[in-house]
């Protein structure tokens, strides 16, 4: 296959990155900053440098079908620290832009890391985070509208421990933490395999191995 990955320089695109290209996927890492093409390369992939925030959907699909790409994920944020109005323009934009580009283009496979919780945020709060939940639960909507093969991801806290490749997926799963490692299997997983498709589910570590409990959803 051939992916885009938005947010191609995070930690959770770069593991996804070196999972995918180790079994002769090629992908493309879509960053904003040149200098981290050469991370990218190293994890085995290619960058497609691009600033989601400056671009609009004819240009980017235009990128995508340039490069013949079948499937896209979405896993770019603005960040900690990070505005409130970029959590609107990254974070629910970015994810609804890529859609956009992704049905353009002919690409129909879309997989959206999404967050736990997101729609429980609080419509009158002015509090970063709560924007940032809001921002992550419009792009989820705006996402379960389209008419790709979507499937939507929203993972517990995230930490930088070691894959342990087990998992639990539900609807809702309760308060938990996991790797981001694990994050990117099952991103891999989903790709590979066509497994929950038009499917949202949380993600913590759990007991279940990623590719049985994904069979299971």
């Amino acid at each position: 296959m051939k992916i885009a990955i938005a947010g191609g320089h995070g930690q959770i695109a770069l593991h996804t990155t070196r999972l995918l290209s180790a079994s002769g996927n090629e992908v493309w890492g879509i960053v904003r900053n040149p200098d981290h093409a050469a991370d990218i390369e190293e994890a085995g992939g290619q960058a497609l440098v691009l600033d989601l925030e400056q671009s609009d959907s004819e240009a980017l699909a235009a990128e995508l079908s340039s490069r013949g790409i079948d499937a896209v994920v979405f896993a770019a944020g603005a960040g900690p620290g990070s505005s409130a109005e970029r959590k609107l323009t990254v974070d629910r934009d970015g994810a609804v832009l890529l859609a956009d580009a992704a049905w353009r283009s002919g690409a129909t496979r879309y997989v959206l890391v999404s967050s736990m919780g997101a729609d429980s945020f609080d419509a009158d709060s002015d509090d970063v985070f709560q924007i940032y939940l809001k921002a992550k639960s419009e792009a989820d909507e705006a996402v379960r509208k389209s008419d790709l093969d979507w499937t939507i991801v929203r993972p517990g806290g995230l930490t930088d421990d070691p894959a342990t490749g087990s998992v639990t997926l539900a609807e809702s799963t309760g308060r938990g933490t996991i790797p981001r490692a694990d994050v990117a299997w099952l991103i891999a997983q989903l790709l590979t395999s066509g497994d929950a498709v038009h499917r949202q589910f949380e993600a913590i570590s759990g007991p279940t191995p990623i590719a049985e409990a994904l069979r299971a959803l």
